[in-house]
């Protein structure tokens, strides 16, 4: 029988010539098939969890506009306005399921509630996210730069959504804004999901300033704000009292979940922001929250963020759904001199508990309400907390 002896160099070039092969292999592998979207990966996943007219049309631009994140604004605008069924409760499990899908850059669960053939501009309030504005999804704005939403609009509405899709991928963050939310525990099973790197920003604002905007847009707010209630037709006298009294309740009980009965998997994954905080001193609070979500400040932003809150703007009825550049203090204390005291007083009474929590002073007067200089915010030492230890640790630390 005849044996092959192969020479020992032989021997050698042989071996590095595979092991070269497999590394050609590998990389080719890893650059065309896409890849999974695991937090292993380093992909970061953020809500933005608010309500109406509390600020996050324009804590969602701080956020769209970071050239590292792809950015949908409520995306569950369609699953309400869509099903039939009435009640927020009702609709909570499909608003949770849509959420992870567009986590998870698969944007096919669009589907259910578009017409045939749609493409991006059907998208609810497409235009505000400056990913689809950039490149891949639209050539129009380089992505270190801040995005102009009417010139996005006019450019970039025919692109499909397999465009959207591929420049959710190319992304680190995936930045969604709801405000259709009404506790943490819809959100538990993408807090488990183990492809999902899950951060919550809980945004609030003083129920009395909101209040004020949300009368500045009382039509635009009618469908959502039946469903809040479970009501179909005629709206009751008081809709917008009972409205807020459910919003003070959802944000009362999602804070206290959070602070009092946390389970381990949510630990360090929720911020509270408030609203008056954010305007007061906005780069020190965005800082905050980029560096709470993996993000880096850039000079660009920085430019941006004070162009866009020291404007001269007051925020009026044409700008309720607008992201303009005014003076952003001063529209969060408007309501002290527009809103009538007696109003001021009937939300003070629903929302009592939720402005406790949140460090809220109720006022006593009509002149009280007047006076402008007086802060009406706690420190903020009054409402964060430190995270309480597991019960393993039979530590009873809280903040």
């Amino acid at each position: 029988m005849l044996r092959c002896r192969v020479p020992m160099p032989a021997m050698v070039t042989l071996l590095l010539l595979q092991a070269l092969a497999m590394v050609l292999f590998l990389g080719w592998y890893s650059h065309f098939v896409p890849q999974d979207s695991s937090p292993s990966q380093g992909k970061v996943h953020v809500l933005l969890l608010s309500s109406w007219r509390s600020g996050s049309s324009f804590l969602g631009q701080v956020f769209s506009q970071h050239p590292s994140v792809f950015y949908l604004m409520e995306p569950a605008w369609h699953v309400w306005t869509t099903l039939q069924r009435p009640g927020a409760r009702g609709l909570r499990m499909a608003v949770r399921d849509l959420v992870r899908s567009v986590f998870h850059c698969d944007l096919s669960v669009m589907d259910a509630y578009m017409p045939p053939n749609y493409n991006v501009s059907q998208v609810f309030m497409w235009s505000h996210s400056r990913a689809l504005c950039s490149p891949p999804a639209c050539p129009l704005t380089p992505r270190d730069q801040i995005s102009v939403e009417p010139e996005c609009k006019l450019h970039c509405d025919r692109m499909g959504l397999q465009l959207a899709e591929e420049a959710c991928h190319s992304y680190s963050h995936v930045v969604l804004k709801e405000v259709r939310f009404f506790e943490l525990e819809s959100l538990y099973p993408l807090l488990k999901d183990p492809k999902l790197d899950l951060r919550i920003i809980h945004l609030v604002r003083d129920p009395r300033a909101v209040l004020r905007s949300r009368e500045q847009a009382a039509k635009a707010l009618a469908r959502d704000s039946a469903l809040v209630l479970e009501q179909e037709g005629t709206m009751p006298p008081d809709a917008q009292q009972r409205v807020m009294q459910e919003v003070c309740r959802s944000h009362l009980r999602i804070h206290e979940t959070a602070m009092l009965k946390s389970p381990d998997f949510l630990r360090g994954r929720y911020k509270l922001v408030r609203y008056e905080d954010l305007v007061k001193n906005p780069l020190t609070e965005i800082e905050n929250m980029y560096n709470f979500v993996g993000l880096e400040m850039t000079e660009t932003l920085q430019e941006w963020i004070y162009r866009i809150t020291h404007g001269k703007g007051k925020g009026t009825k044409k700008e309720a759904f607008k992201i303009t550049s005014r003076n952003a203090e001063d529209v969060s204390l408007a309501w002290r001199t527009s809103l009538p005291y007696e109003k001021v007083r009937q939300i003070q009474e629903v929302c009592k508990g939720a402005m406790s929590l949140m460090g809220y002073h109720p006022v006593e007067s009509e002149m009280e309400q007047k006076q402008i200089e007086a802060d009406l915010t706690s420190q903020k030492k009054h409402y964060e907390f430190s995270w309480l230890p597991s019960k393993s640790t039979r530590s009873t630390k809280a903040g």
